[in-house]
């Protein structure tokens, strides 16, 4: 596929390393291509940050990421009226910046959005790709370099909090999980520097918890705090050590659960 980009293609050192699980990055590449909105859906800390990261360096577009969370408002992705100097003066949100100027727009964890959210990207998500901006009476049509694209954990969703079916039906969607073993000791020795030998252990007992999802804890071990732990080792931490830090502290707060995390660590790691 030849795709013409007005941006410099960037080197290979300048784009966020990412091994793929499938056929993600061609699917991505059609979805931009086509203009069609993208929705990745999986566990937190499996690779959806990373992979906008890593398309948006490949395919040379600027990308703009929201950390969405309870208070993220409509207007805080639009723009909003501001006093400067004692005038009144209208400034663009990263939505609308991205709309004007091209490149992603990425919302992680959209559902924890507010709802009046889902009713600004609905016209951007259609073959109308505008953005009304009732505030200053514009519409702006989307240029072909802009794409949005959102993200949300499937595991965390409750009645209050979940994507409805019609804003679902308007995405292009990805499923991600965690990576298969030998992936992801490659993908985690090579973010923290720690030889194979000494991920294997660590991914292994990742394994072993995330099969407790749904019972002793709420969540598995991310890829992310995978990392961390083997940056810790890699830097002098004895293993134990860095696996309490990293793998058992932060899944959980219950003293019964951590002495038991801290046993299946143990028959793992030394």
């Amino acid at each position: 596929m030849t795709l013409h980009l007005s941006a410099k293609a960037p080197s290979e050192a300048q784009v966020p390393h990412y091994i793929p699980a499938g056929n993600e990055c061609e699917l991505f590449e059609l979805a931009w291509k086509r203009k069609l909105p993208l929705l990745l859906k999986g566990p937190t800390g499996c690779g959806k940050t990373r992979f906008v990261s890593h398309m948006a360096a490949r395919l040379g577009l600027p990308l703009s990421t929201v950390s969405c969370h309870d208070d993220l408002a409509a207007a805080d992705l639009t723009g909003r009226y501001l006093l400067k100097g004692g005038d009144t003066v209208w400034v663009d949100g990263p939505l609308t910046r991205a709309v004007r100027n091209g490149g992603i727009c990425y919302l992680d964890e959209v559902v924890e959005a507010r709802k009046d959210v889902a009713v600004v990207l609905h016209p951007l998500t259609d073959d109308r790709r505008i953005l009304p901006l009732e505030r200053t009476g514009e519409t702006l049509e989307a240029p072909p370099e802009f794409m949005l694209v959102v993200s949300y954990n499937p595991g965390y969703q409750n009645i209050l909090k979940a994507l409805k079916p019609s804003t679902k039906q308007r995405f292009v969607a990805i499923e991600f999980d965690f990576l298969p073993k030998e992936q992801e000791i490659a993908i985690v020795s090579a973010e923290s520097g720690l030889e194979e030998r000494h991920v294997a252990p660590l991914v292994n007992l990742a394994h072993r918890l995330r099969a407790m999802k749904g019972h002793d804890l709420e969540e598995g071990v991310s890829t992310r705090l995978l990392v961390y732990c083997a940056s810790l080792i890699e830097s002098g931490l004895k293993p134990s050590e860095a696996v309490s830090a990293a793998l058992i502290e932060p899944l959980t707060d219950d003293a019964d659960v951590r002495l038991a995390l801290r046993e299946v660590a143990a028959a793992i790691i030394p």
